[in-house]
Order: C-alpha cells, then structure tokens, then sequence
C-alpha cells in the first residue's frame, strides 16, 4: 500500500461554486517532495490539514475530522474507463492519492500510518456537491458519483502530525470493533437513510457533519417509532 501523490490547491474564483467566497481549491495539484499534515482547528474554523492547500468553504471542507481526503488510484481508474478521459490524481479534489488500499471499505475510526512518522484516522466519505460537478464538467455528475460502485473516498484526522511525500509507505495500524465502513456511512447518508442510526456505533470516530445528521435521523426514528 502506497502513496501515489500529495495533491493541494490554491484558491481561485469560479462561477460553478456555491461556497459563499465564491473561490474554489479544488483543483488539487501534485507537488514534489514533503509536506507537512497536521491538525488544522475545529470544523467550521481550520482549513486543510496540509500545508499549501486552501480550504475556501469551511461550512463542508476542513477542519480536525476533515483534515485531508484521500481516494483510491483504482477507482481513478474506473472514472476514467467510465469517463473516457484521462484523470490525473488530484482530479477529484483528493489531497492524497492512494494505489494498494481499499479505502472505501475502511471502517470508521481506522488509522492509517503513512511513511515513519504520520498517523491519520478515517472520520467519513465525501459527499459530491455543485462545485465537484462544475469542476468535472460531466452531465449529472453528483448523481453518478453518489451511487457509483467506485466508492466516496475517506475523509481524514490528523492523529500524528508530520510529513507526507510520494512513495510513502502506508499500513493500516487499527482497525475499531465495529462494521460502519465508509462505503456504508456514505451510502446511510445519501440513498438510504434508513441506515443512518446503526452508524452511530461508529460516532466517536465520525466527521461532525455526517454524525449530526444520523443524530437527526435518529430522534425522527425514536419519535416516529414512540408514536406507532
């Protein structure tokens, strides 16, 4: 299992965005040689983890439990056969581009050593959105990418700080006593919400978005269930 790439952007404004900045950095780039990952501050407050990428809407994208997000080489590789397009890593956005690791089917909680030094946590899967769509250019793109069998990607914590370069090492060092992978949370939380309160075994590793909203489900549940 290995690093491929280390991918960052810069911000720059587009008219596909609706972040409220109306800037993007999601056309991530790979750069040559360490970059520091370390935590970055509560959601809604810190940005990326990595050092020279920018994070320009704060309300979805950032944060402790949105530190980086990784996705697999693999399932670049569908979306290109799909696509019919070539697609560099960093083509979604991904700061980390993986080759060897079945990502989608990590647990939630799962901890990944990258290199000697680095350890992150696996907090949750992305969900697409307008500048995704507007980035790519493909019809129906949010659709598509929600229900493809290719799977969300991982969304990352910074447990050990340090640096990252390509060809860096990667081993899985724990794995939590329960069954909420990321393919699972991401599909509870866009085709099939009845799934969303048995992920919540999973809560003390999930990112705060995804963990408020099978919350939420839950109480309807608890309510709706209370009132049969």
């Amino acid at each position: 299992m290995t690093l491929l790439s280390v991918n960052v952007g810069r911000a720059r404004a587009v008219d596909y965005t609706d972040a409220p900045v109306g800037r993007t950095a999601i056309d991530k780039r790979p750069v040559e040689g360490a970059v520091r990952i370390e935590a970055p501050g509560p959601p809604g407050v810190g940005g990326s983890g990595l050092a020279g990428d920018d994070v320009c809407d704060l309300r979805f994208h950032g944060g402790a439990d949105r530190a980086a997000y990784a996705f697999a080489r693999e399932d670049m590789d569908l979306w290109e056969r799909e696509l019919g397009r070539e697609l560099a890593n960093g083509s979604f956005g991904e700061n980390l581009t993986t080759r060897g690791l079945d990502v989608n089917n990590a647990l939630i909680g799962e901890r990944w050593r990258i290199g000697d030094e680095v350890v992150l946590e696996v907090t949750g899967g992305r969900i697409p959105c307008r500048t995704f769509a507007g980035f790519l250019g493909e019809k129906g793109w949010v659709k598509r990418f929600t229900r493809s069998e290719a799977g969300p990607g991982a969304l990352l914590r910074v447990i050990v700080p340090g640096e990252v370069r390509a060809g860096d090492p990667i081993a899985v060092v724990h794995r939590p006593d329960h069954g909420v992978t990321v393919a699972l949370l991401h599909r509870a939380a866009t085709v099939d919400r009845d799934l969303l309160p048995g992920t919540l075994v999973a809560a003390e590793w999930m990112e705060s978005g995804l963990l408020d909203l099978a919350r939420r489900h839950a109480e309807k549940y608890a309510e709706k269930c209370a009132g049969a």
